[in-house]
């Protein structure tokens, strides 16, 4: 199994949702984060002055799939959140060593 992260731009969420139902894929995990990459934030002009901001909001989706699904997930999420400016996001491939479901205790590997 693999755990695929990826860190998108709030906007590009439900168009991602979209996608990976459209592959069959209905379960994941999402949440609110702050970060910044190598764009290192945003600097705006206002009212005469400089306004950094460090960090940009952005959404975290986790989605556990089994191996053979794995790099389709990655492109179909790469995809789907791609605008083609820089801060569109990054996405991550973990190992899922196993998994228990809390109501069953039932273990998968």
């Amino acid at each position: 199994m693999k755990l695929i992260r990826a860190i998108i731009r709030e906007e590009r969420l439900p168009f991602v949702q979209k996608a990976l139902a459209g592959q069959g894929v209905y379960g994941m995990t999402i949440g609110q984060v702050q970060g910044r990459g190598q764009q290192q934030g945003v600097h705006l002009q206002f009212r005469g002055g400089i306004l950094n901001i460090d960090l940009l909001p952005k959404v975290s989706i986790d989605v556990v799939v089994n191996d053979e699904q794995a790099a389709m997930v990655i492109d179909v999420v790469s995809a789907a959140a791609r605008e083609g400016k820089q801060g569109d996001g990054r996405i991550f491939m973990l190992p899922v060593l196993e998994s228990c479901r809390v109501r069953t205790g039932d273990v998968e590997v």
